[in-house]
């Protein structure tokens, strides 16, 4: 008979037992990507994460598992929340903690129910709920879940939907893969091809060079370097950083060929850097900073290198990250990504049916709407 339990460390599941619960394309549910977040100091409980996964045994063998923490706050989810936090403080109700299945500061579309056989992923979302029960949480909220995870939540679950722009080669159904980034930008418009023509040509201009190096090839100047051009970003934009420097060596010592760092050179000097991931067949790009402001320099080191890499390597999609509308100019698509919200209270869960109900409507229209003004020339992408 299975039973569920709670695992409050990775470090307590070997790991190639949990790795061997899904496919491996997809870095960031990975043992060593996931464990190292816990043991390298990512994960603080007094920044709200304290991990909570579920696992599923038959008798002494894993089976089923979804990574998961309670949280004390909404901070670094990428699927907004603090309406419905104040909400619940606003009629003296606790929604913190809640229980969240989602990789932590990720919002990558990926598996979430973690298992090889189709009859135990099919159990893990009633799983969740009885064991939210017991424990008592607000809510239980799964993030970022790739289609086929998302069509196993029932009508229990409340659905949302948000946009992101991704890259795709061939970026449509039929249409031919682009060899080069030559062909790439042959597929746009004459508009669009020529702004990205400039905007690279002013990097070049400023003397900007480039190195690409995996996490085997990274010297530990590499990784400060890139570190440092993380906390910076952040410290710009006011927001509290929480990736340490341990887990970047971690990251190169554990996933040498999947940590991929396009690292910008000037006169010697490294000015800036774009964090990556490697899937099986798709680039992550997750963080990125600069110590000098050069005309372009965001967009050649977090997307067009990227776009080359792909290229190069025969990946055929490439994530740049959450938002950023800009990134449709230059040849990133809209996407739809999926969440499901199972909330405890009953007159909240009815309310905010209806609240995801209106949120997904504007969102697709939306996405309809972006889809008029892409920069592919008409008929190349159906």
């Amino acid at each position: 008979m299975a039973v569920a339990r709670i695992t409050s460390s990775l470090a307590d599941i070997p790991a190639a037992d949990w790795d061997a619960l899904h496919d491996g394309a997809n870095p960031f549910v990975a043992h060593a990507f996931l464990s190292g977040l816990e043991t390298c100091g990512v994960l603080r409980e007094r920044l709200g994460w304290t991990p909570h996964h579920l696992t599923v045994w038959d008798g002494d063998a894993l089976v089923a598992a979804v990574p998961a923490y309670l949280k004390a706050n909404s901070h670094g989810e990428f699927v907004f929340d603090h309406t419905w936090a104040n909400a619940y403080a606003q009629h003296g109700l606790p929604y913190f903690p809640k229980w969240l299945c989602a990789v932590p500061y990720t919002p990558v579309t990926g598996p979430r129910l973690l298992a090889q056989d189709g009859k135990w992923r099919a159990v893990l979302p009633d799983t969740l709920l009885a064991m939210a029960e017991q424990q008592g949480v607000s809510s239980v909220h799964a993030n970022f879940l790739a289609e086929a995870d998302d069509a196993l939540f029932d009508a229990r679950w409340l659905s949302r939907v948000d946009v992101q722009y991704h890259w795709r080669n061939p970026p449509s159904a039929g249409g031919g893969a682009w060899r080069d980034f030559a062909d790439f930008l042959a597929a746009m418009d004459h508009k669009h091809r020529k702004n990205i023509r400039q905007e690279r040509a002013k990097v070049a201009r400023a003397g900007v060079g480039f190195r690409i190096v995996h996490g085997d090839e990274a010297s530990e100047a590499d990784l400060a370097a890139m570190h440092g051009f993380y906390l910076q970003t952040f410290a710009e934009y006011g927001n509290r950083p929480a990736l340490t420097l341990d887990f970047l060596r971690h990251l190169a010592r554990a996933m040498p060929r999947q940590l991929v760092l396009f690292l910008a050179e000037r006169a010697g000097n490294t000015i800036a850097g774009a964090l990556c991931l490697r899937g099986r067949d798709t680039l992550y790009g997750r963080y990125w900073g600069a110590s000098e402001p050069v005309p372009g320099l965001h967009f050649e080191t977090c997307y067009y290198r990227g776009v080359e890499y792909c290229l190069r390597e025969g990946l055929h999609a490439f994530e740049p990250g959450a938002q950023g509308e800009h990134k449709l100019a230059r040849g990133f698509l809209p996407t739809l990504t999926r969440s499901r919200h199972w909330v405890a209270h009953p007159a909240f869960a009815e309310a905010l049916g209806r609240w995801c109900a209106e949120e997904a409507t504007a969102v697709r229209r939306y996405v309809d709407t972006l889809g008029a003004h892409g920069p592919y020339r008409r008929g190349d992408i159906a």
